[in-house]
């Protein structure tokens, strides 16, 4: 009997990996060869601009980025002067990150180029393909929450607690 060979082409992430992969970097270099942003301070700007001024850890969530690789790109944009951090009155801990003229103006500019090259990979898809594309993601953005929330997972070991991959061996002694 032969066993059908598994590979990771069978599965939905790393396809759509690869798909971000060959498409989005036409993304990545309009926005560092043209722009001089990377691809987190872009995915920052678009968020706030399509959301408005936000706090640090909200810009984060709304990106779905860690807190610390938003607060580093925070602070490239800031002094980039694409955006600005203002303090909530009555609040000077806590601040609003906005916009500042030039980052609008720069989201303005991307933002088309963006939208076409999205355009042009969706012309292989009917209007009704498009549409179910779509219902599809939303599900499947739905289905992916709903796991995250339920799952209890390892955090990943970056180097930070030694080479042991942050795995202990079982322990020799009885409770």
């Amino acid at each position: 009997m032969t066993v059908p060979r598994r590979s990771p082409d069978d599965l939905l992430l790393y396809r759509l990996a690869r798909l971000i992969g060959v498409a989005g970097s036409m993304v990545i270099r309009l926005c560092e060869g043209r722009f001089g942003i990377t691809r987190r301070e872009w995915r920052l700007i678009a968020v706030l601009a399509s959301r408005g001024e936000l706090g640090s850890s909200q810009l984060a969530e709304h990106a779905q980025l860690d807190r610390a690789r938003t607060s580093k790109t925070i602070g490239s944009l800031v002094e980039k002067r694409l955006v600005s951090r203002v303090a909530r009155a009555g609040d000077r801990r806590q601040v609003l990150l906005g916009l500042t003229e030039s980052g609008q103006a720069l989201y303005e500019e991307l933002f088309p180029l963006v939208t076409q090259i999205n355009a042009e990979l969706m012309e292989v898809l009917d209007k009704e393909d498009a549409a179910r594309l779509d219902a599809f993601l939303d599900r499947l953005q739905a289905q992916a929450e709903r796991m995250v929330q339920k799952a209890v997972l390892p955090k990943a070991d970056r180097g930070r607690r030694g080479a042991g991959g942050g795995i202990s061996p079982p322990s020799s002694r009885s409770p």
